[in-house]
């Protein structure tokens, strides 16, 4: 005789009721995008068989990676040209597809800006509401996610027969790539329609230094730092120093200080690294929502009451524009 918890039995039961898993994987190449890593863990939590499938030129290789993966039962390739800029105009048809033609009763993407494109699109295409940016899967019908710019935390319960769902992906650990395993790869063509929406070109923003998302150490900016030139001089510097990626608050980007695609908060990534740097960063609600996970937040801000305080691990009341350079410096030392 052996025992067993309310979460064990609400997931055996499910494992027979629900079907199969649909998990999205994005790649870059060969490269599985450390999103969707932290995607397939989720996935796997719902107790169900999980596939895997990747779209685009490329993607067969990219699916070899994945046998470094514990626990899929398949994966699924499209290497059809139109996938290869990841419009969701020819995902969510594809995705919807599968989904329809299939006994998936769950469909689980990353909440990249990829996935929130993706999600809604499959949602309208099967009638089905979304669950998005879930944190916790509490069963594979119930699942906690953050409102009111993570403020608060609500339990949402789905009854329909097809679930979809994106995954916060500082809110999962990413499978590891451990495994030595040799999943069935198959091959699909999906129907797609000629549609009018072409690519036509991208300008993206190279760095050396870690991706923000995935970055362990963090040095933001805000608007205290003034104008782009400081940003560049005093940011730049202590984050080389500390091997660390950079972000910025929304006002900083909305000023011009650094592009769009560094900024954190709820209209940008959402990071949560083992140190989280804020320089000249007040501590707006918007902002604090992208980072407050983060497992030590040091502030640096001149105004003793600016309410990044009440989140730092550890703060620093000065002048920026003096404490930064010695920081860097010692860093560097």
């Amino acid at each position: 005789m052996f025992s067993v918890t309310r979460s064990q039995f609400v997931r055996s039961l499910a494992a027979k009721r629900f079907g199969s898993t649909l998990a999205f994987v994005e790649a870059n190449g060969s490269e599985i995008s450390s999103a969707s890593l932290s995607a397939l863990n989720a996935a796997k939590q719902l107790g169900n068989p999980v596939v895997a499938v990747l779209l685009g030129s490329g993607s067969k290789s990219a699916a070899s990676q994945l046998n470094k993966v514990e626990g899929l039962s398949k994966i699924l390739v499209s290497e059809d040209s139109q996938f290869d800029h990841q419009l969701p105009e020819y995902i969510a048809p594809a995705i919807s597809q599968l989904i329809s033609n299939n006994d998936y009763s769950h469909f689980v993407t990353s909440a990249t800006a990829v996935g929130k494109n993706v999600l809604p699109r499959v949602g309208a295409l099967l009638d089905v509401q979304p669950v998005n940016d879930i944190i916790k899967v509490e069963d594979p019908t119930t699942f906690k996610r953050p409102i009111y710019a993570g403020n608060a935390i609500v339990t949402v319960k789905s009854n329909d027969a097809k679930i979809l769902l994106s995954t916060r992906s500082t809110a999962f650990e990413a499978v590891p790539l451990t495994a030595s395993e040799s999943y069935p790869v198959e091959e699909f063509t999906p129907t797609l329609e000629k549609l009018p929406v072409e690519w036509v070109s991208e300008n993206l923003v190279k760095s050396e230094r870690p991706e923000l998302t995935s970055a362990k150490i963090v040095v933001s900016g805000g608007r205290g730092l003034k104008s782009k030139e400081n940003f560049d001089k005093y940011i730049f510097p202590l984050a080389d120093a500390l091997h660390a990626g950079v972000g910025a608050t929304r006002a900083a980007v909305d000023a011009g200080y650094v592009d769009n695609s560094l900024q954190v908060g709820q209209t940008g990534k959402v990071v949560a690294p083992d140190l989280y740097i804020a320089v000249g960063i007040s501590g707006a609600i918007q902002h604090l929502a992208g980072m407050k996970d983060s497992k030590t937040i040091v502030a640096i801000n001149k105004d003793e009451e600016a309410p990044i305080f009440n989140v730092a691990d550890l703060g620093l009341v000065g002048d920026l524009f003096e404490v930064v350079p010695e920081l860097t410096e010692k860093v560097k030392a």
